[in-house]
């Protein structure tokens, strides 16, 4: 099973490109095509140091509970749920 590039564009949906943590996370996505953050690593965002694995920890955490629009924004960008 071989892994796919994910682009954030229209399927991502509004949602994930309107949170702050998803703008965060879509821009993490394509600096590093990936979404596996490590558990320690902190984004600098506007010269603040945030935690990016937390909010995928969340998302994971939360799965049963996002909108369809929200699961689907995340799958699409490559989310392992």
């Amino acid at each position: 099973m071989g892994l796919r590039r994910c682009e954030a564009g229209p399927r991502t949906g509004s949602w994930l490109r309107g949170h702050p943590r998803g703008r965060d996370l879509v821009a993490f996505h394509a600096r590093e095509e990936h979404l596996r953050v490590p558990r320690q690593h902190l984004e600098d965002v506007d010269g603040e140091l945030l935690g990016l694995r937390s909010f995928i920890s969340n998302a994971r955490r939360r799965a049963t509970k996002l909108s369809p629009e929200r699961h689907d924004a995340l799958t699409a960008l490559g989310m392992r749920w």
